[in-house]
């Protein structure tokens, strides 16, 4: 009887023994993972490592996959990402170091399901955001002959087909904001539109990519400065519009830079023997030649760009580093004079010095970037002056180190 408990008592103490030994495994792998992860976010950055390959570095660390990029909580389809996936996808061309190409790769494998569809989009919502992650799944499709890729391609080439236009045929922002063209909607859509009318439709929409910035030379460009205003109502019925113009009533320094961008990134894949070429590279030369009047003296570029003695007004970083990497490349691609290259260098050192500092791991921390700014809505935002001036500044924003990373491997820094 006693032998028999005691075999009892030892066989639930190994029971026990057993159990307790999973569970000081599991504690382990819970701490290790945490400890790797954070030895991973905190690994320290090379000295002699460009500011193009440091700023991709310091993005792969802070956000091991691309969707959480500005700590965004749940994948989504987004402009950010795209934003800064397509600097990772020129700094693979120029590096040919695959880690960026599968930064890029993992993204879309995580946003387009198995049947070729992007998880919770909603075409209803003619949101032209969404048509620019699309820029990415060209050479993804190219070089992978994945077909997903090609279905979602087509699907954003729907979305321009049926999206809602002005009644002078421009592209809506987004369904929720009627008669309205964006400046950013001309980076969100165009280059798109472009590669994709050259590459699968025989170039048939090349006249409807150019009406699109030919309305923003007709409506948005202002013509005190030359410099672009954020929006346009063309119904002028909405609150912040211009009751003459309909236009929104400050020029934005991001809003800037997303339109230099939209002209440059078009124009990669416009045919020179097309009528509108010459009139596009024109569009970039006036905005080029505008823009430098409203620069610092160092060479920057303030968040409302024309009125830099307005109190409170500052020195934006997003907005320099689209301007610096637009000149920069218009340059390299003749579409600019070649002075530009030597004016987005002097302003790409400047902006090293005012914005960007190295974190305790050598990581890049850039200051003074805009937050998102936007108009109409609820609560309203009516665009003044005071509005933007007021909007908070953040370190590493998407926009700001995006834009650095372009200039930066434009400039071969």
């Amino acid at each position: 009887m006693k032998t028999k408990i005691a075999g009892t008592a030892l066989v639930l103490f190994d029971v026990i023994n057993i159990n307790y030994r999973k569970s000081i495994i599991v504690l382990l792998l819970i701490f290790g993972s945490k400890i790797m992860a954070q030895t991973n976010e905190n690994k320290a950055l090379a000295d002699n490592l460009k500011w193009s390959e440091r700023t991709a570095l310091t993005i792969l660390n802070k956000y091991p996959k691309a969707w959480q990029i500005d700590g965004t909580e749940k994948p989504k389809w987004d402009y950010k990402m795209s934003l800064v996936l397509t600097a990772f996808e020129k700094l693979y061309q120029k590096t040919n170091d695959k880690k960026y190409f599968n930064y890029i790769k993992e993204y879309a494998d995580e946003m387009i399901d198995s049947s070729g569809n992007i998880k919770k989009y909603d075409l209803k919502e003619y949101n032209i955001d969404y048509v620019n992650p699309g820029k990415l799944l060209f050479n993804l499709y190219y070089i992978t002959k994945d077909d997903r890729y090609l279905k979602v391609i087509q699907q954003l080439r729907t979305q321009l087909e049926t999206q809602p236009r002005t009644a002078s045929g421009g592209f809506w922002h987004k369904q929720i904001y009627p008669n309205q063209m964006w400046i950013d909607g001309l980076y969100m859509a165009e280059p798109f539109y472009t590669q994709y009318t050259v590459t699968y439709e025989n170039a048939k929409a090349l006249d409807d990519v150019a009406k699109q910035f030919e309305l923003v030379q007709n409506h948005l460009v202002d013509k005190k400065t030359g410099l672009v205003f954020q929006a346009w109502d063309e119904s002028k019925q909405i609150g912040w519009a211009n009751p003459e113009t309909g236009t929104s009533p400050t020029i934005w320094g991001r809003g800037i830079g997303w339109y230099m961008m939209a002209l440059v990134e078009t124009l990669d894949y416009y045919p020179k023997t097309n009528p509108h070429y010459k009139v596009l590279v024109g569009y970039l030369n006036q905005i080029s030649k505008n823009v430098l009047k409203y620069k610092s003296e160092s060479g920057l570029w303030y968040q409302v760009t024309d009125k830099t003695e307005l109190k409170d007004n500052f020195l934006e970083s997003s907005s320099s580093a689209m301007i610096i990497y637009s000149l920069a490349k218009g340059a390299d691609k003749g579409y600019l004079a070649s002075n530009y290259k030597k004016i987005a260098q002097k302003s790409f050192d400047a902006f090293v010095k005012e914005f960007v500092k190295k974190g305790e791991n050598g990581e890049v921390v850039i200051s003074n970037v805009s937050s998102n700014v936007g108009l109409g809505g609820k609560p309203f935002r009516d665009g003044t002056n005071e509005y933007y001036i007021k909007s908070k500044t953040k370190d590493n924003s998407s926009p700001a180190l995006a834009a650095f990373l372009l200039s930066a491997t434009q400039l071969n820094k």
